[in-house]
C-alpha cells in the first residue's frame, strides 16, 4: 500500500512504528514537519499530531522546539508480530540495534501444556530455548522459544547456544523443513515476575511485567511456540483491521 493509501491515523502511526522499531529511522532521525507529512500522506495536519501522539505516548518520538526526532533510546517492546514480519524481510527476529544472549538450548520433555500445543504423546521431546534481548544497556525482553523436537535434526543450530546463530533460526527453520507460516496468534496478559524472569530482566522478583505467548503453524500443525515477557513501561503497539 504506497503512503497515499494510508489514510487514517492509526496508518501513519503504524508506518513510522515500523520505520523506528526496525531501524530504517535511526534513533535521533528527525522527522519531517507535520504540514510536509501532511501533504505527503495527503491527510489534514489534524491527523498527522494524532498519529504523532500515539508515538509519543509510546515513548518512539520526542517533541521540540526544533521538531519531532526519534527517541534516542525507544522504550518500545516488539510483538511476535514484527518479528515474524522482521524475519520475512531481513531474516532476523531481532530489531536493528537488538542483540541476544542465549542461556539454554536443549532437547527437554516439555510441560504438559506445551505438549497439547505440539501434539505429543506423553514423553515426547521438544527442543527448548530461553534468550534474553537488549539494545544497548537495555533489557528489552527474556523469551524461551519451543520447537518439534525432529526439527533439530535438520537444524543443529536449535540446539546451540551461540548468540551469532539465534536471530535467524526461523527464517532457517521455515527453510529446512519447507514450510510455510500460515496461522500467527499472540496471547498477552500483565503480571508480576518470577525468580527466572526477574533475573533475565534484571528486575526484583515480583516487578510488573507483559508477558505473551506466540503461536505459529501451518495446517501441519505448530512450527514455533514462544513465552516471552517485557520489563515495565514497555508499549507493545501494532495496527490491524477492525
Amino acid at each position: 500500500m504506497t503512503q497515499a493509501g494510508r489514510k487514517r491515523y492509526t496508518d501513519i502511526a503504524g508506518y513510522y512504528r515500523e520505520q523506528i522499531l526496525t531501524g530504517e529511522l535511526k534513533p535521533g532521525t528527525k522527522l519531517p514537519s507535520n504540514k510536509e507529512m501532511a501533504a505527503s500522506w495527503k491527510v489534514a495536519v489534524a491527523t498527522i499530531q494524532k498519529a504523532l501522539n500515539q508515538l509519543a505516548v509510546e515513548e518512539l518520538i520526542r517533541t521540540s522546539p526544533r521538531g519531532t526526532f526519534v527517541s534516542d533510546d525507544p522504550v518500545a517492546g516488539v510483538a511476535a508480530k514484527d518479528r515474524l514480519m522482521r524475519s520475512r524481510q531481513v531474516r532476523s527476529v531481532l530489531m536493528e540495534g537488538e542483540t541476544s544472549i542465549v542461556t539454554a538450548a536443549e532437547l527437554v520433555v516439555p510441560p504438559l501444556y506445551v505438549a497439547e500445543i505440539f501434539d505429543l504423546d506423553h514423553g515426547d521431546q521438544v527442543v527448548r530455548r530461553e534468550f534474553t534481548t537488549g539494545r544497548g544497556q537495555t533489557r528489552m525482553s527474556f523469551q524461551v522459544r519451543w520447537y518439534p523436537a525432529h526439527f533439530a535434526a535438520h537444524v543443529p543450530d536449535l540446539l546451540s547456544t551461540n548468540r551469532n546463530k539465534n536471530d535467524d533460526l526461523t527464517t532457517k527453520v521455515l527453510e529446512v523443513t519447507e514450510r510455510t507460516i500460515t496461522f500467527a496468534r499472540d496471547d498477552m496478559h500483565a503480571r508480576t515476575a518470577d525468580a527466572r524472569e526477574a533475573s533475565h530482566l534484571a528486575l526484583p522478583i515480583g516487578s510488573p511485567i507483559l508477558a505473551g505467548a506466540h503461536r505459529w503453524g501451518d495446517e501441519e500443525g505448530v512450527i514455533e511456540y514462544g513465552e516471552w515477557c517485557l520489563p515495565p513501561r514497555m508499549t507493545i503497539g501494532y495496527e490491524y483491521q477492525p
